[in-house]
């Protein structure tokens, strides 16, 4: 089955540089520290190699992931040391995805080493969505693994109205591991081919092996002829294996994460509101929805299974908050009387729920019902724009981003994406991304689109100077995604580089869009 993927948008801008860069590039020396009866320690010459049974505990998690590297990162190879040279010269970028891993990679390295597999996979998530869990790509790819629809159910990621579990930090892991150890069994434990199954799909590679049989060369990735993206996409995770095996050397900032659980599992053991969870826990509904990316709307699957992932340090507040709060105190309900006309699926509309959610609630076994009755409906109990991470907000969000005069537009019967992209003078690419949609996916009548073009500047009715003062946690990444802007035009408005670290209390100065969500 083929796992057909595209690079993520976050990603995109990487991948592009480094594929300008001449075949020449200069890269640092080979310095080829593997085996797995030895362990690497940051930032030493090969002399100073440690025997494994001599090893302190790891210091950090990136201590502990070099010592299960196990393989070849090949440093020799053009393309291996372009991407070298690539994150060498990115401080910035590196510091920026490594801080975005800290909630995760712990949780990560756990499921490969039970599994027995490289470590090296917990830098894929780098490569496919530079660790961001909400990350889309146009061909319909979701989370960090970056799983398609198909693919994601076929490792049993299920997918509905309510829950994605593509973006489930836990799932979504699982299968992965599941799926690299398919991959991996199928072509003999050769990891360079099985990443690039991964990437390309396993139809793809099997079909280069036999091409390159038939003419009697080479059957090794770096022999194949695979598509652009996966030649590209291999040597990015060796370069990422090969710059955090000696950061010091390269000059890799890494941002600090311990070799500890970040987050535990709770069985809520029903459904309930993500605004009322965070409160129990004590955290701000963001983090709940960074830990729990999963969920699409405003409350857990009803249906679904009902456990949240909750940092660590507010479990025991969280669980006792949750024992002393009924199960039908959980979500918000509101009184509906059936108006003639109504059906569930248009009452379902309005509300922001499911046909299915309704007729639980109310113990309805088919989709009759009756004028003059009284439907209790679930709802959200926070204002819309504080579920900032649900599905219809983070839509709104993109499409309130772009630069450039606003221009809105109504799907009609017979519409395509490809004919409004070019009636509104756009490229097919930018519409699905300002819409979060992929370049296939089904226009409804009705749906409103946007586009954006013209100029735009700090002047706009719309746009305020804002003085933002830097919170303990806080990143660019996370500063961004609060005022639904660009981590490049934070740099270029205060003159920083992406070298820069923000310190509690420094002042930023932001230019925001009053009237974009959340």
């Amino acid at each position: 089955m083929v796992h057909k993927k595209f690079a993520v948008a976050v990603l995109a801008a990487a991948v592009g540089a480094c594929a300008q860069m001449p075949d020449n590039s200069i890269a640092p020396e080979k310095h080829n520290l593997q085996g797995e009866d030895t362990v690497a320690v940051s930032g030493t010459s090969t002399d100073s190699i440690q025997p494994a049974e001599k090893a302190l505990p790891p210091v950090d998690i990136w201590d502990r992931l070099r010592r299960g590297f196990r393989l070849d990162r090949n440093v020799d190879a053009p393309k291996v040391k372009d991407y070298i040279a690539y994150f060498s010269r990115n401080e910035g970028y590196m510091a920026r995805v490594t801080e975005r891993s800290r909630r995760y990679i712990f949780h990560v390295a756990e499921e490969l080493e039970q599994a027995n597999l490289p470590l090296e996979l917990a830098l894929l998530p780098i490569v496919e969505s530079a660790y961001d869990p909400f990350a889309y790509s146009h061909a319909r790819a979701s989370g960090m693994w970056q799983f398609i629809p198909a693919t994601g159910r076929s490792f049993g990621l299920e997918q509905n109205w309510w829950y994605d579990g593509r973006r489930d930090v836990d799932q979504s892991t699982r299968a992965a591991v599941k799926y690299f150890t398919y991959l991996s069994e199928r072509f003999g434990g050769d990891w360079e081919l099985t990443l690039a199954a991964y990437n390309a799909g396993e139809g793809t590679v099997r079909r280069a092996i036999e091409r390159n049989r038939r003419r009697g060369l080479g059957t090794s990735f770096w022999d194949l002829k695979l598509p652009r993206e996966t030649q590209r996409y291999v040597p990015q995770l060796l370069a990422l294996a090969e710059v955090i095996s000696r950061p010091d050397y390269y000059r890799i900032p890494l941002h600090d994460v311990a070799n500890e659980p970040y987050y535990a599992s709770v069985d809520v053991g029903s459904q309930i509101d993500l605004s009322q969870a965070a409160s129990l826990a004590d955290i701000e509904i963001e983090e709940l929805y960074l830990l729990n990316p999963g969920f699409n709307r405003w409350a857990t699957d009803p249906n679904g299974n009902h456990r949240l992932l909750i940092p660590v340090d507010k479990q025991e507040v969280f669980e006792t908050g949750l024992a002393e709060l009924p199960k039908e105190q959980r979500v918000t309900w509101q009184r509906y009387k059936i108006a003639r006309g109504d059906t569930l699926s248009t009452i379902a509309r309005r509300y922001e729920t499911t046909v299915a959610a309704i007729r639980e609630a109310n113990k309805l076994r088919g989709n009759n019902i009756r004028a003059g009755k009284t439907l209790l409906i679930p709802s959200a109990s926070g204002p819309t724009g504080q579920y900032a991470y649900a599905v219809d907000e983070r839509v709104k969000r993109r499409q309130s981003s772009g630069d450039g005069q606003k221009t809105s537009y109504t799907v009609r019967p017979g519409d395509t994406l490809w004919g409004i992209a070019r009636n509104l003078k756009v490229s097919v690419r930018q519409l699905a991304s300002w819409n979060s949609m992929a370049a296939g996916d089904t226009l409804r009548p009705g749906q409103t689109l946007v586009a954006y073009g013209g100029d735009s500047g700090s002047d706009s009715r719309t746009t305020r100077k804002v003085s933002y003062r830097v919170r303990n946690g806080d990143s660019l990444y996370r500063i961004a995604s609060k005022f639904s802007i660009e981590i490049d035009d934070i740099l270029r408005w205060n003159k920083l580089s992406k070298s820069n670290y923000l310190q509690p209390g420094q002042r930023l100065t932001l230019f925001v869009d009053t009237t974009a969500s959340g």
